[in-house]
């Protein structure tokens, strides 16, 4: 995994959309998850926040870079299949 270092400013909208999560299950449309509810989703999941997104296209799969900082500061990259909203 790769460490962030302190001080990186978040570039995501500080205001999101809903998640798409139900019951804490995310709801896929026909075309998978968007980068907003794979953003919430890994945000709850590691109780960290994205500070840097990216789309990916790695062979036929979309995937979500998702660069998150945790309140000691410690960070970690998450990719997120954006087909199937699991973590890679």
């Amino acid at each position: 995994m790769l460490l962030l270092a302190l001080g990186l400013v978040a570039t995501q909208s500080e205001a999101r959309p809903a998640s798409g999560e139900r019951g804490g299950a995310i709801v896929l449309a026909a075309g998978g998850i968007s980068m907003n509810q794979a953003i919430a989703m890994v945000e709850k999941r590691f109780n960290a926040r994205v500070v840097k997104s990216e789309t990916r296209q790695e062979g036929d799969r979309k995937i979500y870079v998702l660069r998150v900082l945790d309140d000691r500061g410690n960070g970690q990259v998450v990719r997120v299949d954006a087909a199937t909203g699991s973590t890679l």
